[in-house]
């Protein structure tokens, strides 16, 4: 990942609405979520959610394909993942015991998520 990009994603993830649209598609997995279930959900309005996800999908961070009548919204794995990986490179200056909750963090379940990331 450029510096660009990640400017363009840490952005679009800068706004309280789009983080949380964010966060739950990653928690929905790869199986994603309709545009109505992620409005009801977050109890936002049909065009606000559509605004937010149009800045996360221009940044990248969401993905999204039609199925019937519904379009369906996924986290794009490959790019936050790429962006926890610019963040953490050079990390720590070769000291791996700084980046160890990270790591732990990778291994949770959903319950271990509860209260932490709130």
């Amino acid at each position: 990942m450029e510096t660009t990009e990640a400017v363009k994603a840490l952005s679009a993830l800068a706004q309280e609405g789009r983080l949380a649209v964010f966060r739950l598609l990653v928690r929905a997995g790869r199986e994603g979520m309709a545009a109505g279930d992620l409005a009801r959900k977050l109890d936002v309005a049909a065009n606000t959610l559509s605004a937010q996800l149009t800045i996360l999908s221009t940044a990248g961070l969401v993905v999204s394909r039609r199925e019937g009548r519904s379009i369906i919204y996924t986290a794009s794995y490959d790019e936050m993942d790429a962006l926890i990986v610019f963040l953490m490179a050079n990390c720590c200056q070769g000291r791996s015991e700084i980046c160890v909750p990270v790591a732990a963090a990778a291994s949770w379940s959903p319950k271990d998520y509860e209260g932490a990331l709130t």
